[in-house]
């Protein structure tokens, strides 16, 4: 290289050395940093690929940015490893031949990202450029590489610190929302009925391991309290539980709102992360699974098998742990008939099923719940406050569509109405409403309230017959045979008034 030629090229190296310094003075995500080091890495070192990544204490892969590298899953983690780069994980430069790695390089130069004696990631290039083929990486490549990964060390601790004061943040939300909900028996897992006993027995025994657990049930059985509950006895309790209701976000946002979203994607949008993130190291619950799109869940299918989840906007690897615990109160094995819900992301959620039996099939506990729902919420309100008989008898003559949730919400509401030290009949019927007075679902003929309780039943689950046929623990024939009866005998009905109607109007025609 001509001595000009040489300047102009120290002289540009120079300048970069001080923009990267600059560009990472400021607070900067850990992924953009990583980023940043390889891209400069591989454009004034010529070389044909180029790989950052950066580690955990014990030395796992946290972000992983490749640049023309061939990296199949688990790569990174085994380069990180290897025990040629040992003298990189030491503090050296190493340079070695691309097969000591099970590369197809010629000549690899890895440096060591060091702050304060400990190891922030590794920065790699191979094989460097050259107008007459590949040529050897000299002295000055190894100083210059040296010093980016220097210089990318504090960086890298800084925004791994930022993250962390961030998700510090959220969590600490997270947990304020849940205090203010409640948790354990005051977030209303009470009970003796032997149905529900069962599963949260089950539970109990199931939580210590680190098994995916798929809970089942109706809206407001207490899937989220169960999930809380498997958190709690597991050896993950001192970690984060990071709830996500995934029919309560649009689709659009919501795979920002599961694996986060990188600064720039759209004008005015912030890098955050996302729930994966944030759960990392305690349990992420997902709530209405089975509403995910069929392109998120082959997006959550590949997290749970690789471990490794990528922001939107993003291309570098960022390694969760994560135990994930999912509810829904839909019929998925009829949506894996139909072709809506993936086979092999449902046996990977299945691998434990709890189902919570409605509040209608454990009538015993209504007793149990509402007591302690008055005491709860008396509490909260500064009163100590009782449940007389007649309100009692009044919530048992009431069959709770909303389940637990409903049955609280009530109770809520009539400790608030409550006049005395006493929650009596009529606060109850007030909170629940001229339309919701129990005493109207018990009215008539046994036929006619059997046949308001199977219509309920369908609302509930959208008209979907087999779900009903389900909660309503009968064969599905059977409904069938039922709603025929019904709507014939309707037919019927309407037939006569019609003809009495014709009739009357014809009486009336012959009128004088």
């Amino acid at each position: 290289m001509k001595t000009g030629a040489r300047e102009g090229w120290r002289r540009a190296r120079l300048e970069t050395v001080l923009d990267l310094s600059l560009a990472l003075s400021g607070p900067r995500q850990e992924g953009e940093i990583v980023e940043e080091l390889v891209q400069r890495a591989v454009g004034l070192l010529d070389a044909r690929a180029g790989l950052a990544v950066s580690l955990l204490p014990s030395l796992e892969p946290a972000t992983v940015v490749a640049v023309g590298w061939p990296l199949p899953p688990g790569g990174a983690a085994r380069l990180a490893a290897s025990p040629a780069l040992e003298p990189a994980r030491a503090g050296e430069v190493v340079r070695v031949v691309g097969a000591v790695l099970d590369l197809a390089f010629a000549e690899v130069l890895v440096a060591p990202c060091l702050w304060r004696e400990e190891l922030m990631g590794l920065v790699a290039v191979a094989d460097r450029e050259a107008r007459q083929g590949l040529a050897r990486f000299d002295d000055e490549d190894v100083t210059f590489l040296r010093s980016l990964a220097l210089l990318a060390a504090p960086a890298i601790a800084s925004g791994r610190a930022l993250e962390e004061v961030e998700r510090r943040r959220l969590l600490l939300e997270e947990e304020n929302r849940a205090l203010r909900l409640g948790t354990g028996e005051d977030a209303g897992l009470v009970g003796q009925a032997p149905a529900f006993h069962r599963v949260v027995e089950l539970a109990r025994r199931v939580a210590p391991t680190d098994v995916t657990v798929l809970v089942r049930g109706e809206s407001g059985t207490g899937k989220e309290r169960l999930a809380r509950l498997l958190h709690t006895l597991s050896p993950r309790h001192a970690g984060p539980f990071v709830p996500l209701n995934c029919a309560a976000v649009p689709e659009t946002l919501l795979e920002a709102e599961l694996f986060g979203i990188e600064r720039g994607v759209a004008t005015g949008v912030s890098a955050r992360p996302g729930r994966f993130e944030l759960a990392n190291g305690g349990t992420l619950f997902l709530d209405e699974i089975g509403d995910l799109s069929p392109a998120l869940q082959a997006k959550l299918l590949r997290v749970l098998q690789e471990r490794e989840i990528e922001r939107v906007g993003g291309r570098q690897r960022i390694t969760v742990d994560v135990r994930l615990v999912t509810a829904t109160n839909r019929d998925l094995e009829a949506m894996l008939a139909a072709g809506e819900f993936r086979q092999d992301l449902y046996y990977r959620l299945r691998v434990v099923e709890l189902t919570l039996p409605p509040l209608r099939e454990r009538v015993e506990d209504i007793p149990l719940l509402a007591r302690h729902f008055v005491n709860l919420h008396g509490r909260r309100m500064g009163r100590r406050l009782s449940l007389a008989r007649d309100g009692l008898e009044l919530l048992l003559r009431h069959d709770f569509p909303g389940n637990v949730r409903e049955l609280e919400n009530v109770l809520e509401a009539a400790a608030a109405l409550a006049a005395g030290d006493r929650v009596e009949a009529e606060d109850l019927r007030l909170a629940m409403g001229a339309r919701r007075d129990p005493g109207a679902a018990v009215a008539g003929t046994l036929e006619e309230a059997v046949r308001a309780h199977v219509r309920r039943t369908l609302e509930r689950h959208g008209g979907n017959r087999v779900a009903a046929a389900r909660a309503l623990g009968i064969d599905r024939t059977t409904l069938y045979r039922m709603l025929l009866r019904w709507n014939a005998t309707e037919d019927a009905q309407r037939n006569i008034g019609r003809r009495g109607k014709g009739q009357q109007r014809s009486r009336r025609g012959y009128e004088p």
